[in-house]
């Protein structure tokens, strides 16, 4: 089973400019989108941020030329300290997003490579939703 299985949304791996702000003050945070999904997307980060802050970021989708823009929040900070990291980056989750807008992202991420997993597949023996419905 891959890692890739555990996740809940259609993640691809990219490559594409982007602008992420926080909310409250309007300082861009991140300029480069590493991978895409409808449910969020990780950005390498330019300064440092705290996981909750609400955050605004604008990009043009793979194979698009109209510009996407999407609140969201950050889910994850990632230090760039572990092996196969990009550096410093910004996991964000986004939020109030339309189906219709999931299924624009959909179709430009469609075809696109899914990114490498930079950590080894979780042990099922080991997963807590398994345990608790073992015991």
């Amino acid at each position: 089973m891959s890692v890739e299985s555990y996740r809940r949304a259609f993640r691809r791996y990219v490559r594409i400019d982007c602008e992420l702000v926080r909310v409250h003050d309007f300082v861009q945070i991140g300029d480069l989108a590493l991978d895409l999904s409808t449910d969020g997307m990780l950005v390498r980060a330019t300064r440092r941020v705290l996981t909750g802050e609400e955050v605004v970021v604008t990009f043009k989708p793979p194979r698009s030329n109209e510009w996407f823009d999407a609140v969201g929040v950050v889910s994850r900070v990632l230090h760039g300290r572990r092996p196969g990291d990009y550096g410093p980056s910004i996991g964000v989750e986004f939020i109030g997003l339309s189906d219709d807008a999931r299924a624009l992202l959909f179709r430009h991420l469609r075809g696109l490579a899914a990114p490498d997993p930079l950590r080894p597949p979780r042990s099922l023996v080991s997963s807590p939703s398994l345990v608790a419905v073992a015991a």
